[in-house]
């Protein structure tokens, strides 16, 4: 079977990877790809941002199986294309994708299905938001409405940082673009968890959870970011909890859109804090994240491609996951500057020497090819991964093998899983 991935980065990376594993593959092709998803698949030009390109590519191809990474494609609408032409597709329609491409939607529909969430207000205008304001104690959360790239959150601990925060998501000018409402949300203290659960639209069967890092400095200070880095540990949810988040939480969703008439099939991303009261969702997403996809992905033992049609052809009750025990980690190398302003164009060097420290896959994010080296593309630039017995040895792995990589104005958390290294 011909599976096509669309996508660029690091998450797509590490999918291409899973699925070139399966006997069942006879070719992998990534649209657009990178310079390192091209070690593994035949990348081809594609415009994220253009379902006509998509599905374009689509065509020429004629694959078994697409598999949709990225939010952009889904909030537009390509699943639904996709649909409409009989191709097989592993991601939601765009109005299941409203899960993620809209917070004012996904935190109605929370409360419409009693699925537990932070209490919120939303505004549309600077005068409502303004308003709104007082109705919570400092911090408070202002999220954008729309898709963000992970920049969309930002936590305010006076008011005139939040007046700040609304103009500038309102005005357009801390995103790029305009937002036409906005998310005023109780701030919740506790652990951040990644709970990714497979669905058919009607059944979930759960990935091994994750903890992501959005901050870009260590002890989590700083702008938030795509993602510098995550981990994935046995001991991070036990087995009562995971089926309490199941219960309330993950089956709750996928009942929900079903019961509005807009079944979820796909991957449902549950951003959770662990609060003294519960479980609450903080987001939705509507596809793997990254770089959680990197860890959670060097864990799994199963051949990834028939669980992925499983959900698509709607018999995932008869799915389970066989996971290797013990931990995983990944860590991002970016560009200096982000999540703000970066250079690219800057030659990447010992990757070769990193490639050899055992167990350790370097997925990239934002690479080039120029005249046969790799050079920076993105903020985001690699991906190392390693999974380990546990998670000290994990880390171990991956910074020894940033330790061996190199480019300018090359930056990294060295403090991937402090938290639960701190609480063992």
């Amino acid at each position: 079977m011909k599976v096509l991935v669309i996508g660029a980065g690091g998450r797509e990376h590490a999918l291409v990877w899973a699925i070139r594993k399966s006997a069942r593959v006879s070719e992998v092709v990534c649209a657009p790809g990178n310079a390192g998803i091209s070690r593994l698949a035949r990348c081809v030009p594609a415009n994220l941002k253009a379902v006509d390109d998509l599905l374009r590519v689509t065509s020429s191809e004629n694959p078994g199986l697409v598999v949709v990474g990225p939010e952009l494609p889904l909030s537009l609408g390509f699943v639904d294309e996709l649909h409409r032409r009989g191709i097989p597709a592993f991601g939601p329609t765009r109005k299941a994708a409203l899960l993620e491409s809209s917070k004012v939607f996904a935190k109605r529909f929370m409360q419409r299905h009693q699925i537990p969430t932070a209490a919120y207000a939303v505004a549309g205008n600077e005068q409502e938001a303004l308003q709104s304001i007082d109705l919570f104690h400092f911090p408070l959360v202002v999220k954008a409405d729309g898709l963000a790239s992970g920049k969309g959150v930002i936590l305010c601990e006076t008011r005139q940082e939040a007046t700040e925060a609304i103009s500038g998501i309102l005005g357009g000018r801390l995103l790029g673009s305009v937002q036409s409402s906005i998310v005023i949300e109780e701030f919740l203290t506790g652990e951040e968890i990644s709970f990714l659960v497979l669905t058919d639209g009607k059944h979930v069967v759960p990935l091994a959870p994750a903890q992501d890092h959005k901050r870009i400095g260590e002890g989590d200070k700083g702008p938030n970011t795509g993602g510098m880095g995550a981990y994935s540990i046995d001991g991070m949810l036990d087995q009562e909890m995971r089926d309490w988040i199941l219960h309330y939480i993950a089956q709750p969703a996928v009942d929900g859109m079903a019961a509005e008439g807009e079944p979820f099939i796909g991957v449902l991303y549950a951003g959770l804090m662990m609060t003294a009261r519960g479980p609450m969702v903080l987001e939705f997403n509507a596809r793997f994240g990254d770089p959680e996809t990197q860890a959670i992905l060097s864990r799994l033992e199963s051949d990834l491609l028939p669980v992925l049609e499983d959900c698509v052809e709607g018999r995932l009750c008869e799915t389970q996951l066989q996971w290797k025990p013990g931990a995983s980690a990944c860590v991002i190398a970016s560009s200096a500057g982000y999540p703000g302003s970066y250079v690219t164009g800057r030659t990447i060097k010992g990757l070769e020497e990193a490639a050899k420290v055992p167990g350790v896959e370097i997925f990239h994010s934002g690479t080039g090819m120029v005249n046969g080296n790799f050079v920076t593309e993105g903020g985001r630039v690699l991906g190392v991964t390693a999974a380990a017995s546990t998670l000290p040895d994990s880390l171990s792995l991956v910074y020894e093998a940033l330790g061996r990589i190199e480019f300018e104005g090359m930056y990294y958390r060295r403090d991937i899983g402090y938290r639960s290294l701190r609480n063992a």
